[in-house]
Order: C-alpha cells, then structure tokens, then sequence
C-alpha cells in the first residue's frame, strides 16, 4: 500500500509541476508519464484522466481544511482557539506541496474556473474565515478577521522569493494575520 501512496504522491508532484510550468490544458498525460519514467499504463493505474489528477489534489487539500476547520468547531469560541486557528492554518499552507497547489492554481484560473473540486475549496474558504469572528463583531471586524486569512495567501504572492526567505515570509505573514484577529481596542 506505501508504493501505491508513494507513486500516487510522485505523480501529483510532477502533474502539478507540468500543470503549472507549460499549462493545464498544454500538458498531457503522455508527459506526466515520460517525466515520471512510467508508461501511459502505469498511470493509468493510479489516475485515468488529469481532471481525477486535479480533483485528487482538491480533495487532499479540500480533507486538510476540514480537519482544520472540524477541530475549530469543537473548540471554546474565544481569541486564544483563534490564535491557533491561524497558527495552524499558516503551518498547512507553507507546507511544499501547498505552495505548489497555490502556484498551479494561479497559473490556470481560466482553465479550472468551473471545475466542481475547486469548488468546493471556495465553500471551505467561506467557512474557514467564519472561524474567526463572531456574530456580535462588526462589519469591519469580520473584514479584519477575513484578511487574516488571505494574508497568510498573499504572503506567497507578494513577498517574492528573491526579496525574503520562507522563513521571513510565513513570520510576517502570521504576524499579520493575528494582529488582524485581534478585536480593535478603541482610545478615548
């Protein structure tokens, strides 16, 4: 079963890969194949089509952000499981293979528009900055606390890896994101 998720794991890595640098809809499964070292058979095996290609990458993903979000829901609504929301939602994104998905995603927004697992990931985007406010909180609050989630996505996009380190880019981005979370205290 460890070869059959190991090989699984190989060729998402290169479809995304190929996906990403020559296109969604420029790469075929022919290459996949010949970059994996494989025939078109073997593929075949583990992924018929680059869509089930594309909708296990969604639903990798889709399954680490209802973990997240399901361990969210049975904790105290309070700043503290906010904070580590946050903390733990950033230690998912700038895993290698998310950057990757994030790259691919990006690059072929045309091509995978209507596709229904990306779908699905905007209905969890939803949920995901839900986690984060509270009914009372105010309009601008609830807007505050959304962009604490799209900083940590931003940070990829507009922190360029030549100007800083992974390592400066995820601590910024997370400082960021929880100074946002954090309910704005008025002076008088």
């Amino acid at each position: 079963m460890r070869e059959h998720t190991d090989t699984r794991t190989r060729i998402q890595e290169i479809a995304l890969k190929l996906f990403t640098e020559q296109g969604y809809e420029a790469t075929s499964l022919r290459e996949i194949a010949e970059e994996l070292g494989v025939t078109k058979a073997a593929l075949y095996y583990h992924f018929r089509t680059k869509d089930d290609i594309v909708a296990s990458l969604g639903e990798d993903r889709q399954a680490e952000m209802e973990r997240l979000i399901k361990w969210a829901q049975d904790q105290p609504r309070t700043v503290e499981t906010r904070r580590e929301f946050v903390l733990r939602y950033a230690e998912s994104l700038y895993n290698a293979n998310h950057h990757a998905f994030m790259r691919f995603m990006e690059r072929n927004q045309t091509a995978l528009r209507d596709h229904p697992k990306l779908e699905k990931m905007r209905s969890l985007m939803t949920s995901l900055v839900g986690i984060l406010w509270e009914e009372h909180d105010s309009t601008a609050q609830r807007l505050r606390s959304s962009m604490a989630i799209f900083t940590l996505h931003a940070a990829w996009f507009l922190l360029k890896e030549d100007e800083v380190s992974e390592d400066e880019r995820k601590k910024a981005a997370v400082e960021v994101a929880l100074e946002l979370i954090e309910p704005l205290r008025r002076t008088a």
